[in-house]
C-alpha cells in the first residue's frame, strides 16, 4: 500500500475492495479529513488532494459518478476515458480503474463476479434501494456474463435500523415495497432498516447469505464515519472496489 490510507477492507473474490473512513486526508473542520464529496462545500484542492490518496491506495485511477438517488446503472466503456455521469450505480470489466461510490449514512454495496470479471458498486439510499438499484446492478451483471451464484457482496458502513428514524408513514410505504426495512430506534420510534433491505434484495437476486458481508459499523454512531444524519455539514466517504 502506498498511501497507508487507514480504511476498512471488505473481501470480495476476484477484487480488492475498501471502505474509506474519516482518517487520513487533508481536511479540515466539518470535512476533517478524507471528504471524497465536491459538492459540499468543501475547499477543492483538499478534496482532490483526498481522491489522489485514495487512488494510490487502491493503485489505479478512481471513477465517480454524479450521485442523484436513483436506479440508473451505468457500464463503464471497455477503453478509454471514463467521463463523469449521472448514475447511482457503476459496473466494469476495467482492472486498469476503481470504482468508487459516495456515502455519509446510506448504503455502499460492492459487488464482483470472478469468473465472469466484473465488479460493481452502487449507492443504496432509501430511494435507490426502493427503486431497483441494486436489483438493476444485478441485472447489468448478468447481462454481462456473471453468474448471481458467483457473486459476493458487501454492504459498508451505514445507518442502522435502530439510530435511522423516520415518519410512520415513510416507514409503512417502504415496508409495503421492502417488508424486511421495517424497523423501531432504541426509543420505540418508526425507523427503516435498510441494510437489512439490500440483504433481502441481493438474496432474492441469487446472492447466498453466506456472500453478501455486512459487517461494518453504523455511521450515526461511529465517528469515524461521515454521517449526514449526526452532523448535518459533513463530507462523503466512499465504497470502493477494483478488479484483481
Amino acid at each position: 500500500m502506498t498511501s497507508d490510507l487507514p480504511a476498512r477492507a471488505s473481501r470480495l473474490r476476484g477484487a480488492r475492495a475498501l471502505f474509506t473512513g474519516r482518517a487520513g486526508g487533508v481536511g479540515a473542520g466539518d470535512f476533517a479529513a478524507l471528504n471524497l464529496a465536491r459538492h459540499v462545500g468543501d475547499d477543492e484542492p483538499d478534496v482532490e488532494r483526498n481522491r489522489e490518496l485514495v487512488a494510490e491506495e487502491i493503485g489505479v485511477p478512481l471513477v465517480f459518478v454524479e450521485q442523484v438517488h436513483s436506479a440508473t446503472v451505468h457500464v463503464l466503456p471497455a477503453t478509454g476515458q471514463v467521463p463523469v455521469v449521472t448514475a447511482d450505480a457503476m459496473v466494469t470489466d476495467r482492472s486498469d480503474l476503481a470504482l468508487a461510490i459516495m456515502v455519509a449514512d446510506c448504503l455502499p454495496v460492492l459487488l464482483s463476479e470472478a469468473s465472469a470479471g466484473l465488479i460493481a458498486v452502487a449507492h443504496a439510499g432509501r430511494a435507490g434501494l426502493l427503486g431497483g438499484v441494486l436489483e438493476n446492478t444485478v441485472r447489468a451483471m448478468v447481462e454481462l456474463g456473471a453468474r448471481p451464484a458467483d457473486l459476493t457482496a458487501s454492504i459498508g458502513p451505514s445507518i442502522c435500523g435502530a439510530c435511522y428514524e423516520v415518519p410512520e408513514t415513510m416507514r409503512e410505504e417502504a415496508a409495503a415495497l421492502l417488508p424486511a426495512t421495517w424497523a423501531r430506534t432504541r426509543r420505540g420510534t418508526p425507523a427503516l432498516d435498510l441494510r437489512a433491505g439490500a440483504v433481502g434484495v441481493l438474496e432474492a437476486a441469487g446472492i447466498a447469505r453466506a456472500s453478501i458481508d455486512t459487517d461494518h459499523p453504523c455511521t450515526f454512531e461511529d465517528e469515524n464515519c461521515f454521517s449526514y444524519r449526526r452532523q448535518g455539514r459533513t463530507g462523503r466517504f466512499a465504497g470502493v472496489i477494483r478488479r484483481h
